[in-house]
Formats: C-alpha cells, sequence, structure tokens
C-alpha cells in the first residue's frame, strides 16, 4: 500500500483480497512510510501516520516506519519469499514508479501494480492531452463503460488475515511491526521546520466530503474563486496520499442527488456543464475531480519528463524562450520567495499560507505561480521554484493534480494569449491588482499578513 492508503474502495487491495481468495492464501497488507525521500518532513509524516493509526490493529495490516534511510531495504523481498504474489499501487509521479519498477525483479514472485488513481484507468488512452477540452471529450465518450465496475467498499472480507505467527522469526526482529504511538517525529531524519497541520486519514477525508456535500456544493459553481468564505471541498491532500477516493467522492454525490449513470450526455461535446446530469454544482465539482484531476494523472503516466521545461507544448517553449532574456522589473531568489520576502502583500500573504496551512486557494495558486514567473530570471528557473516549494510545503504536492498547476501557469493544457508581454510572451497573464479588484482579499490579507 503506497498511493491508496485506504482499506475500502481500493481496486489494488481488492485485487490482492481476490487473488488471495483465489489461491487460498492469507492476505498481508503491508504499509511501509520511508524517510530517505526528497522533501521528507513532520508535516508529510504525521498525515500519513494518521491515516495508519486508523488502519492499524485491522487483522493482517502490517505498519512499518522506517526509523532510518534504508533501514526498510529488504523487507518487502522478505515478505515476498513466502508469497504466492504481490501487489501495490501503480502511481505515475514522484518516486513511487522508480520504486516499483526496481522491486520486481528482486521479488521471484509476481508483481501486479493496480491503477487506482481515478474513474478512467490511466491505460485507457495512449497519449496525452492538450488541453482539458480534448481530455473532457475522451472522458465524456469512455466513462460510461468505467463506471461499470466500482471498487468494493469491504475488499478484506473477501480473505482470511496473515497472522504474525505465520512470518519468519529472523524477519521480525529486523523489522518490527511499528507500534504507531509511539513513534516520534523529533527522532525521524526528515525536515522537522515543515511543521504538521491537517490531521490525514480517512476518517477526516469523509467528514470533509460530508460536509462539503452538505454545504459547499449548492455555492461551488459560482462562488469557488472566492477566497473569503470559500466553499471549496479541502479533499486534495486527502485524493493525494488515497485516504478517499474518486469514487467514493462520485458515490456521495450521486446518493445526494438520486443519480445513475442513465442521466449522463449521450454526446461526447466537451463542454464542461450539462454532461453529468447533475446539478450546477457538483457538475462543476467532478470537472474538477474527474476531468482535471485525471488530466494531470494521464499526462504523467505518458510524460517522463512531467516535471520538465521540455514538457511544455512547443508553443509555450517557444514564447518563453523568445522573452527569457526581456528585462525583469523585480528579480528575487527562493530564500526570497521561500520566506514571503516580496514587494507583493497578496502573494506574500498566498506564500504564508503554503508554508503555515499545506494548502493554498486554487485561484491564489495560479497568481502565485505567474508571479514567480514574472520575478525570476529565467522560465527554468521559476519552474525549479515553483516545483521545490510546492513539494516541500503542500500537502497534496508531489502529485500529478499540482504540476498540473505548477505547469499550467507556464502554458500547459492552455492556449496562446494576445497581445503578447514581456517575460510571458504569449502565455496568459495574471496580476495582484486585478486579482483584488475582482475579489475580496481584505481578509485574507489580514490573516496571513507578517
Amino acid at each position: 500500500m503506497i498511493a491508496q492508503r485506504r482499506l475500502g474502495h481500493n481496486f489494488a487491495l481488492q485485487r490482492a483480497a481476490e487473488l488471495a481468495r483465489d489461491l487460498d492464501k492469507p492476505l498481508l497488507v503491508l504499509e511501509a512510510l520511508r524517510c530517505g525521500y526528497r522533501w521528507a518532513s513532520d508535516r508529510i509524516h504525521r498525515f500519513i501516520l494518521d491515516g495508519m493509526a486508523e488502519r492499524e490493529g485491522t487483522p493482517g495490516y502490517w505498519p512499518y516506519v522506517e526509523p532510518a534511510p534504508g533501514a526498510g531495504k529488504g523487507l518487502l523481498a522478505a515478505l515476498a519469499r513466502d508469497a504466492s504474489a504481490v501487489v501495490t499501487d501503480d502511481f505515475p509521479c514522484f518516486f513511487l514508479p522508480r520504486m516499483v519498477r526496481a522491486a520486481g525483479p528482486q521479488l521471484g514472485v509476481t508483481l501486479e501494480a493496480v491503477d487506482g488513481n481515478g474513474v478512467l484507468p490511466l491505460r485507457l488512452s495512449e497519449r496525452t492531452w492538450p488541453s482539458a477540452y480534448a481530455f473532457r471529450r475522451f472522458m465524456q465518450k469512455n466513462i460510461t463503460a468505467c463506471l461499470v465496475q466500482e471498487p468494493l467498499a469491504q475488499p478484506l472480507e473477501l480473505a482470511r488475515a496473515a497472522e504474525e505467527s505465520l512470518l519468519d522469526d529472523k524477519l521480525l526482529r529486523r523489522w518490527p511491526r511499528t507500534l504507531l504511538a509511539r513513534v516520534k517525529l523529533a527522532e525521524l531524519p526528515i525536515d522537522h521546520s515543515v511543521l504538521p497541520t491537517l490531521r490525514g486519514g480517512s476518517t477526516p477525508a469523509g467528514a470533509r466530503l460530508e460536509r462539503f456535500v452538505h454545504s459547499g456544493l449548492g455555492r461551488y459553481a459560482d462562488d469557488r474563486n472566492e477566497i473569503e468564505d470559500d466553499p471549496s471541498s479541502g479533499l486534495s491532500p486527502y485524493l493525494h496520499f488515497g485516504h478517499i477516493g474518486t469514487h467514493q467522492v462520485l458515490g456521495s454525490l450521486a446518493g445526494l442527488e438520486g443519480w445513475t449513470p442513465a442521466r449522463l450526455a449521450q454526446r461526447a461535446t466537451g463542454k464542461r456543464a450539462g454532461f453529468w446530469g447533475m446539478s450546477e454544482g457538483a457538475e462543476a465539482f467532478l470537472d474538477q475531480i474527474v476531468t482535471w484531476r485525471e488530466l494531470g494523472y494521464h499526462f504523467c503516466a505518458r510524460e517522463e519528463r512531467y516535471d520538465r521545461f521540455e514538457s511544455l507544448p512547443l508553443w509555450a517553449q517557444i514564447t518563453l524562450t523568445e522573452h527569457a532574456s526581456d528585462k525583469r522589473k523585480t528579480l528575487y531568489n527562493l530564500a526570497e520567495f521561500d520566506s514571503a520576502s516580496t514587494h507583493d502583500p497578496l502573494w506574500n500573504a498566498a506564500q504564508r499560507q503554503l508554508r503555515r496551512d499545506g494548502i493554498m486557494h486554487n485561484y491564489l495558486r495560479m497568481l502565485w505561480g505567474k508571479k514567480i514567473l514574472e520575478w525570476t530570471a529565467s522560465p527554468q528557473e521559476a519552474l525549479n521554484i515553483m516545483i521545490e516549494m510546492n513539494n516541500r510545503y503542500a500537502l497534496d504536492g508531489r502529485d500529478p493534480n499540482s504540476y498540473s498547476g505548477i505547469f499550467w501557469c507556464l502554458g500547459r493544457f492552455d492556449r496562446p494569449w494576445g497581445p503578447r508581454r514581456p517575460v510571458f510572451g504569449s502565455v496568459r497573464y495574471m496580476s495582484s491588482e486585478s486579482t483584488a479588484r475582482k475579489m475580496n482579499v481584505r481578509g485574507y490579507l489580514t490573516r496571513y499578513g507578517a
């Protein structure tokens, strides 16, 4: 369990349980937490540990928290010696694809990586999509068939749980089951300056979903860009760590609105509204969680350079390169950006929200990235700074969807805009002044002021 960290509505766990049942073998569920990955911090560790604590005590569940970099090396191979098969998550981003590829040859048994990232399987298409409109049409043409099979709510009921007595004594001495209450973040070699914020786990994820569908959904279509009294779901960190899945979100909306797939539009037009046959708020939310989120996942699955400048559309690469030598009115380095030390109060407030809370208002995240592009010496430097700060502080960083947000600031999934501007060329421009005129930011500036 490396990406979809939940015991229900989980295709990978369901596949493992089905194999265990069919082979008449007990099922062992390993959830391990490394400490040597880039950007490891108290914030990320605590969020994951909160979810692990919810699962602790479940029969067949084996939590392991690495006390030092490399301490967990060999654990999976040791467990696999007595296994008939190993099943894991197919996640298209960060270090996980490399880790899964490296594990396969070391196990001696079949390793299956199961896609539980969203509604549309990553292997459904064999290309990347240039825009949300293009992907939306593809989604609308194919989603009916994808909705036929939903993950089981309780997949562990399919198989009997493995007992600790089945494991080798030598293995147990070297890699004992972690008692999560005894884990002390201060003793782990991770970044202690990035402090915990939100509580992780499937329980708070479910509570947020429940609150959103009953309180925020009705306002979502019209007010989702409002900075004050934001109606957004707040589910992004929980989706990233797999504490909740897209099928659960869709099921909650369907239950609220009495919806079935029979209400889907018959024609794939690529339009945002009217396809799902739901309320305006539900349609707008599903466009974010299915169209935009899964667009990013499919892109990362097909483009190994998803985190590099060269993955931008050609028009964006050309226009940004042509304007790379344009004179900048202001330049900042990583340390100045990181400490929210720019001349722009709204940008500084957004950066402080990211540092303090591990989240950022979606509209301000776009402005945040555009200004970094404007205030750095090159688009490549801007990308490096955005990736570094987002992946370090954001709970939903290191994720295909957050890479989409960063690269959208430089033209990914967008189109050329005119007139051309210095530094930006044909890339869409945004300004803090315009944002402050259109939205009420006074309270936000007070909350996240210096």
